[in-house]
């Protein structure tokens, strides 16, 4: 039996801009970006109900004024059996580990800590990609990794006079941590080159019956990267354009309700693509779903994807602690929660 899709919400009753630590989140003044908290709350509920329509059990954790990236759980670590390995996370967001330590340990899981010294920000920059068998001993795992940066102004010729260097967030060296826990899978890294896509979650996904199909924005990619993703997936690779790459239809979420006593594959996509990305997957026999996620993409750096993170459990990996679990409600702190507020 297949385990329950469950993921992790963050709640944005607080979120706000305040490190503008990506491209995203300032104006081309290099001035931090403003929020439009009530849109965000429609937007994230939005998302909550299309999550749990689809048969998603949706977890949230509760609101932290000081940690507004909490809204972005994907950089919170990533799920291997029963356990979660804890990402190590950019200065700005450093204070969310805690909370995502207390929180991820009450849903039922082993928390355990990657080499500190390396930074690595989760399942944002590891993604998982099936086999068309669907053995799940033939996954592969894509690790993004980029330039690791001291955030900082710099001059330059133009106006205005300066830019802000952001940099990547996980570093190539966790490499050889991240092929311990995933072994015998293998793990093709493939570095990233464009700082408005600073995760691997904007450029790739997975999605398809057992997860063997990636969509890819190859120009956020190095070229060694782009020709090993065509020697890797062949057909199975869907490039992305210019436009909707940069709309990061590649932040997605893949869910598959079951209807009339069939799986129905749902692909939960960014709204604005361009009509070709759609038909792109519907090619693929997956339904595109488009839901509005603007202002955590215009105003943050993320959509769909970077709002979650995906909590479900692996026939080959491990149990399912959600099974029988309640979601969590909106707005509200149940028992096994208590620790994190």
């Amino acid at each position: 039996m297949s385990p329950a899709p469950a993921v992790l919400l963050g709640d944005p009753a607080h979120f706000h801009i305040r490190a503008g630590a990506n491209p995203h989140t300032r104006d081309p003044l290099g001035r931090r970006k403003q929020v439009d908290r009530s849109k965000a709350i429609a937007q994230w509920t939005d998302l909550k109900l299309i999550l749990e329509h689809h048969g998603v059990k949706v977890h949230s954790i509760p609101p932290v004024e000081e940690e507004p990236g909490l809204v972005f759980p994907a950089n919170a670590g990533f799920r291997c059996g029963d356990q979660f390995f804890l990402s190590n996370l950019n200065r700005a967001r450093a204070g969310e580990r805690d909370h995502y330590r207390r929180c991820i340990s009450a849903l039922g899981l082993e928390v355990k800590d990657l080499p500190s010294q390396y930074p690595f920000e989760g399942e944002a920059d590891f993604i998982p990609v099936g086999d068309p068998s669907g053995d799940p001993e033939k996954t592969v795992y894509l690790f993004t990794h980029g330039r690791i940066e001291r955030q900082r102004w710099v001059p330059r010729l133009g106006i205005p006079p300066y830019r802000r260097v952001y940099g990547f967030r996980s570093d190539r060296r966790v490499l050889e941590a991240l092929e311990s826990i995933v072994r015998p899978r293998e793990v093709l890294p493939l570095e990233l080159i464009d700082e408005a896509h600073y995760h691997g979650d904007t450029v790739l996904c997975s999605f398809g019956p057992h997860r063997e199909l990636l969509l890819a924005y190859l120009d956020g990619l190095a070229g060694e990267a782009r020709l090993a993703l065509h020697r890797w997936f062949g057909d199975r690779l869907i490039p992305l354009s210019r436009l909707d790459g940069r709309r990061f239809a590649a932040n997605s979420f893949q869910v598959t309700p079951w209807y009339q006593g069939e799986p129905r594959r749902v692909l939960i996509m960014p709204d604005g693509l361009t009509d070709e990305a759609y038909r792109k997957v519907r090619a693929r026999e997956v339904i595109p779903c488009p839901v509005d996620t603007s202002e955590f993409l215009e105003k943050g750096g993320g959509a769909v994807k970077c709002m979650l993170l995906d909590l479900t459990g692996s026939p080959l990996t491990g149990s399912d602690p959600f099974q029988g679990r309640s979601p969590l409600k909106w707005g509200q702190t149940p028992s096994g929660f208590g620790t994190c507020t």
